[in-house]
């Protein structure tokens, strides 16, 4: 029979009467501290499990243990009564399905009270609410095939170019030179007005519950874009211009209503947190806020309570879809005694945002609809009143401020 090995230092349990006396005598003050974390040993899977628990169970390292921590973050401290919840979105999500899935579950359980998203997302979610089918394809295809096809493809999806496409253009042009569109307006309105039509046409459809834009309409959740000019739905304001038409697009708008609800809920006694779906321009837009309170109107501030982002950028090339929080930090942008409340997962959003849907409608109440949307004229009031108290400014024409 083999002799039993001898034992190494790894082979030795947490028993000290096990361990020689040389380990015995080392000194590691905090290594009780270090090794408090659970053990790593779950149980097997049988495909009976709950998705939930899973997560919760055998997530337990890598960036599945970053998902779970982000899972558990969102539910068990951001869904609180009084955090307002920002989320951006960016890359092609509604042509993926993501709007039906997951976005319009987030938007009617009361988990995101307002949204920044590229304009593409909001364009293509048009399709669903049209009823206009958008198909799974294959990343191999030929795209010279394709176009003579009259087919256009996003990866691995499908979308027919006249039939879709440029029937949505179409509609969507004959909506925007309605008289409610001849005016200056930022983007919330801008959407809040177009998926007044879309829920409409979800209704005539016979279709539930398909179109972010209809959801956030329903919802009172204002939904932004920080580009309005790179997407199908500026290229139609665009074209109509041309024609004539009234409608002009004021950024601004929304740089100061953004900010507003990020301040109101602060000065509510509340707090603010951000999940970041992606990077890029919508990150961005959401995460300026707290500079523009800080830095532009020079009101006290400290940063995002909270912060969540899912991204596959690397945080070494500089750009800013993988910043992370703690760089964040040094712009203002979220406050440093609450980076322990930030989590980076480094993962595919297709993956975690139907997981982490899932996770928190099975592990949460539903919230009451905050409908910010209806609240923008009384929280940009308080911003203009308290910009005006930290500033010895007068309007441009010399004016002082008259506010109620």
């Amino acid at each position: 029979m083999a002799k039993n090995p001898p034992k190494t230092r790894r082979g030795y349990r947490e028993d000290m009467s096990e361990m020689p006396d040389w380990l015995k005598k080392k000194k590691c003050p905090n290594r009780d501290h270090y090794l408090a974390g659970p053990r790593i040993m779950p149980k097997n899977l049988t495909g009976k499990e709950k998705l939930a628990d899973i997560i919760d169970n055998a997530f337990l390292a890598y960036n599945s243990a970053r998902l779970k921590e982000g899972c558990q973050l969102f539910v068990e401290k951001m869904l609180e009564p009084d955090v307002t919840i920002g989320m951006s979105f960016s890359g092609a999500l509604t042509p993926a399905g993501l709007g039906c899935s997951s976005m319009v579950p987030l938007i009617k359980a009361g988990y995101v009270d307002w949204l920044v998203a590229t304009g593409a997302i909001l364009y293509h979610d048009l399709h669903f609410a049209l009823n206009y089918p958008v198909h799974v394809g294959s990343f191999k295809m030929d795209d010279t095939e394709l176009r003579d096809n009259d087919i256009v493809r996003v990866y691995d999806v499908l979308l027919g170019y006249s039939d879709c496409l440029m029937a949505t253009d179409e509609i969507l042009r004959e909506i925007l030179v309605q008289p409610e569109f001849q005016k200056e307006m930022g983007t919330a309105e801008l959407h809040y007005l177009i998926g007044k039509y879309a829920a409409e046409w979800e209704r005539k459809a016979g279709l539930k519950d398909v179109s972010v834009l209809a959801a956030a309409y329903r919802a009172g959740v204002p939904c932004y874009t920080s580009s309005p000019g790179d997407s199908t739905i500026g290229m139609n304001v665009a074209g109509v211009e041309l024609r004539g038409n009234k409608l002009r697009i004021n950024p601004s708008i929304d740089v100061n209503e953004t900010t507003a609800y990020v301040l109101a809920a602060k000065r509510g006694g509340g707090k603010s947190g951000v999940v970041l779906w992606g990077g890029g321009s919508p990150k961005n837009f959401m995460l300026q806020t707290e500079p523009q309170i800080q830095e532009v109107l020079r009101i006290k501030e400290y940063g995002q309570d909270y912060f969540l982002q899912v991204t596959d950028a690397r945080p070494d090339t500089g750009g800013l879809s993988g910043a992370t929080p703690s760089e964040a930090v040094s712009w203002g942008k979220v406050d440093p005694d609450r980076l322990p409340d930030a989590v980076v997962c480094y993962t595919d959003t297709t993956i975690a945002m139907p997981l982490l849907t899932h996770y928190a409608l099975a592990k949460h109440p539903k919230r009451k609809l905050r409908r910010l949307y209806d609240q923008r004229g009384e929280m940009m009031k308080a911003l203009t009143k308290e910009y005006f108290a930290h500033n010895k400014v007068k309007m441009v024409d010399g004016s002082d401020p008259v506010l109620d």
